[in-house]
C-alpha cells in the first residue's frame, strides 16, 4: 500500500533495543493486567502479547515487591520493559537498579525538584527514558482551576510543566503521553502538544471501553492523530485480554499503511449477487493468513463485479460464482475452484507465491 502520510519528525529516543521517535518505526505497546508480583503469570502473558507483535510492554509497580518482581520478568522476556510508577521516586530508583528499560512517571507528583532529580540522574546514568503520562483524570487542581475544568489546553501545560521538571534535571529522553476517554478531547490535546514539542509521542484514548467500542473509539482517536503525522508509539487501551490491544493496534496500522507485517486481507460486504457462503470462507481464512508473516495483499470477493475488477491490485484473491470461485492474480483470472476446495486452494497458491 503507498502511504500518503507525512509523519512529524520527533525526537529519536532509544528504549531497550528499539527506537521511538525520528525516522523509527510506529511501536505498538500493552500493559500487563496481571499482579506484577506474580511473575510467572506476568512473564506468561508477555510471551503471549510478543508473540502477537507487542514491541514494549509496561507493568505497574505499586509496591517495593512488584520493583524486586521486575528483575525476574526482565530476565525471561525479549522487548523492553516500562515500569509504571506513580507518586513514589523510591520505586523508580529500585526499577531501574532491576533493569527496566523505560519509565512512566510524572515528575510532579513525587515530592520535588531533589527527588525529580535523583530519578533524573539514574536515569541519565543507565540512558533510561522516562514517559510522562497525563490523563484528563490527573489535571493538576491549580490547572483545572485555571482553565475551569479538564481542557485540552490545560492537559497540554500540565505535560509542558511536567516535561520542565525533567529538563531543569538536565534530562531530555521524554516521552509524552496525554490521553482522554474523550475521543475529540484526545485529538485536540494532541493536536496542540504536537505543536509545542519535538519530544516523540505515545499516543491513545485512555479508558476506551470494551474489546469491541474500546476498539472503535481508538482507532478513530489513534488513527485521526496517526493520520496527520502524530504519534510515535501507540496503546490501544481495552477492558479485556492485552492480547486484544495488539491486535487492534496493529491493524490501525495496516489500516494507514504505517505498518506492513503480515497479509492484507480484503473482502466485500457481500449483496444479493453472492452466490457462494462468502463469510464463511473469510471467517475460516482470515484466522490462517494472520498466522503468515507475508507483505501481501488478499481478496476475498463475492462476485465478478467485485472480483478481480475492483481487486486488480491484489496479489491474489478469489471472487465468488455459482457453487465456486475464480482465483485471480493481479486481477488476471488463473483458474475455476469449486467452492468447497476454496480456502485450501487459496491458502496453496498464496505459499507458492
Amino acid at each position: 500500500m503507498e502511504n500518503y502520510i507525512q509523519r512529524k519528525q520527533t525526537k529519536k529516543i532509544k528504549v531497550g533495543d528499539i527506537f521511538l521517535g525520528g525516522d523509527s518505526p510506529i511501536s505498538v505497546q500493552s500493559m500487563t493486567n496481571t499482579d506484577t508480583r506474580d511473575v510467572k503469570s506476568t512473564v506468561e502473558q508477555i510471551k503471549r502479547l510478543e508473540e502477537e507483535g507487542c514491541r514494549i510492554v509496561r507493568v505497574a509497580v505499586p509496591d517495593s515487591q512488584s520493583a524486586e518482581a521486575v528483575k525476574e520478568i526482565k530476565k525471561t522476556i525479549s522487548i523492553p520493559l516500562v515500569a509504571d510508577i506513580h507518586f513514589d521516586y523510591r520505586l523508580a530508583l529500585e526499577c531501574m537498579k532491576n533493569g527496566v528499560d523505560k519509565i512512566r512517571l510524572n515528575p510532579g507528583n513525587i515530592g520535588g525538584q531533589d527527588r525529580v532529580k535523583t530519578v533524573a540522574d539514574m536515569a541519565k546514568e543507565r540512558q533510561i527514558p522516562i514517559r510522562i503520562g497525563v490523563n484528563s483524570g490527573s489535571v493538576e487542581k491549580s490547572i483545572l482551576e485555571k482553565y475551569g475544568g479538564v481542557t485540552p489546553e490545560g492537559m497540554v501545560e500540565s505535560a509542558l510543566n511536567h516535561a520542565a521538571m525533567l529538563e531543569a534535571a538536565d534530562f531530555g529522553d521524554i516521552v509524552i503521553s496525554i490521553k482522554a476517554s474523550s475521543v475529540s478531547m484526545t485529538i485536540a490535546a494532541y493536536r496542540l502538544l504536537s505543536g509545542k514539542t519535538a519530544y516523540p509521542l505515545h499516543v491513545g484514548v485512555t479508558e476506551a471501553g470494551t474489546v469491541y467500542k474500546g476498539t472503535i473509539k481508538s482507532s478513530v482517536g489513534i488513527g485521526c492523530l496517526l493520520a496527520e503525522g502524530i504519534g510515535d508509539t501507540i496503546r490501544v487501551s481495552l477492558t479485556g485480554d492485552p492480547v486484544e490491544e495488539i491486535r487492534a493496534g496493529k491493524q490501525i496500522l495496516k489500516s494507514l499503511g504505517l505498518l506492513k507485517e503480515g497479509i492484507e486481507v480484503v473482502s466485500c460486504p457481500t449483496c444479493g449477487r453472492t452466490k457462494i457462503d462468502l463469510i464463511g470462507i473469510v471467517n475460516e481464512i482470515e484466522p490462517v493468513l494472520d498466522r503468515l508473516n507475508r507483505d501481501i495483499k488478499v481478496a476475498i470477493m463475492g462476485c465478478a463485479v467485485n472480483g478481480p475488477g475492483e481487486a486488480r491490485d491484489a496479489d491474489i484473491g478469489i471472487a465468488g460464482g455459482t457453487n465456486e470461485v475464480l482465483l485471480f492474480k493481479k486481477g488476471r483470472i488463473v483458474k475455476k475452484i469449486p467452492q468447497e476446495n476454496a480456502v485450501e486452494e487459496l491458502i496453496k497458491e498464496i505459499n507458492k507465491l
